[in-house]
């Protein structure tokens, strides 16, 4: 079994939507207990996504938990709250700047109950400043760091891909408290760390604003692909592949080979790395029907005997089925309340090994009595529970 390096950390997570949860599931994923507190009526709003409470939403970003239903401001489920808090190692919250306040859980407040408690904050904009009140969703966190206009095509503006400003402002906030752990380790005094998804993809942006910074260029949705020399291209049988052809000149000659056309790279645009990134668009006219007279699998089979960096475009039911996932066991599963669930297991491995056992996300309040007894707090049920 893998070793589970935050096995002795306790984790209160008071997270919705996807920047707390994610948060508590990377530290889960590490082996951290983490007590998912949730509002007796309905709890995490993902949970609601398609008409149930254990929606695919609410699934991706919370396995490895425990449930307990709380409505802290019934002051039986505060001193409930509290009774957990002064044994806890993390607090984690998204909410809008003031609610904390509003529910009891301020940081001020829980780390009066325990001096050592490591506190994480998230917030859309931070928790000052003009945007402070501003409603944040991962749209909006993308479009005000800069990052969506990266992702757009001026020429058919819609926006595409996963919620990543989501997912990252939680790996970061991950990021923090697990820092505020090892520091804690030597000092024995908690920390208050928070995040925003503004500054989270601020800096996962960083490429494009030390672009700015340091050489005046504003990038755009083109600066990256045309300097790496990416491209994706259909094939016969509407397939899609991806190249990624780098700086080394060796791949641009194998790729000469691959596609049989022996004096690629003599023809105007083709003869230099900068002749490539300057002409990007008429290389691209010039691949495009090459690829397109063959099937992806020909494709593939060729470009791998050339050791051309490439990949076919997959989708995710084809990442699973390939022989690398396979191999490394990117799938688990385990039992859960709706029978066998199924996810991707954390990318971490410790000496060699990797976790492949998970625990399905909870049902709604499944750990109430459980956690109530280690607290020995008699509770009174909250309405609506």
């Amino acid at each position: 079994m893998m070793p589970k390096p935050l096995h002795d950390i306790t984790v209160l997570e008071m997270g919705t939507f996807i920047t707390g949860p994610a948060t508590g599931m990377l530290l889960a994923d590490m082996g951290a207990r983490v007590i998912k507190v949730e509002r007796p009526d309905g709890g995490d709003p993902f949970r609601a996504y398609q008409g149930s409470l254990y929606a695919p939403h609410f699934q991706t970003y919370n396995r490895n938990k425990e449930s307990i239903t709380l409505n802290t401001r019934e002051p039986e489920d505060l001193a409930a709250l509290d009774a957990l808090v002064r044994d806890a190692d993390v607090f984690i919250q998204n909410f809008r700047p003031g609610v904390a306040e509003r529910l009891g859980v301020s940081a001020e407040r829980l780390r009066a109950i325990n001096p050592r408690l490591i506190y994480c904050s998230i917030s859309g904009f931070g928790p000052d400043g003009p945007d402070r009140d501003r409603p944040a969703f991962d749209t909006v966190a993308q479009a005000a760091s800069g990052f969506l206009r990266l992702l757009v095509n001026p020429a058919h503006p819609r926006v595409v891909g996963p919620a990543i400003a989501d997912s990252l402002t939680g790996f970061y906030a991950a990021y923090g408290v697990i820092s505020a752990l090892y520091e804690r380790a030597k000092t024995g005094k908690g920390r208050l760390v928070e995040t925003s998804m503004f500054e989270a993809m601020c800096h996962f942006n960083l490429d494009d604003f030390t672009h700015l910074l340091s050489a005046g260029e504003v990038m755009g949705p083109h600066s990256r692909p045309h300097v790496s020399q990416s491209y994706v291209f259909q094939c016969a049988d509407g397939l899609w592949l991806a190249l990624h052809m780098s700086s080394p000149p060796k791949f641009w000659e194998n790729l000469a080979a691959a596609v049989g056309e022996a004096d690629l790279l003599q023809r105007p645009g083709f003869e230099s790395r900068d002749a490539r990134i300057t002409h990007y668009e008429q290389v691209v006219e010039q691949l495009a029907p090459l690829f397109a007279a063959h099937p992806r699998d020909w494709w593939t089979e060729r470009l791998a005997k050339h050791e051309v960096p490439h990949s076919p475009v997959l989708d995710s039911s084809e990442v699973i089925d390939s022989a690398q996932a396979k191999h490394l066991g990117i799938v688990i599963e385990g039992e859960g309340p709706e029978g066998r669930f199924r996810t991707i297991r954390s990318p971490i491995s410790f000496d060699g090994q990797h976790d492949e056992a998970v625990v399905a996300p909870p049902v709604l309040g499944q750990d109430n009595d459980a956690i109530l007894q280690r607290t020995n707090i008699k509770r009174v049920v909250s309405a609506g529970e």
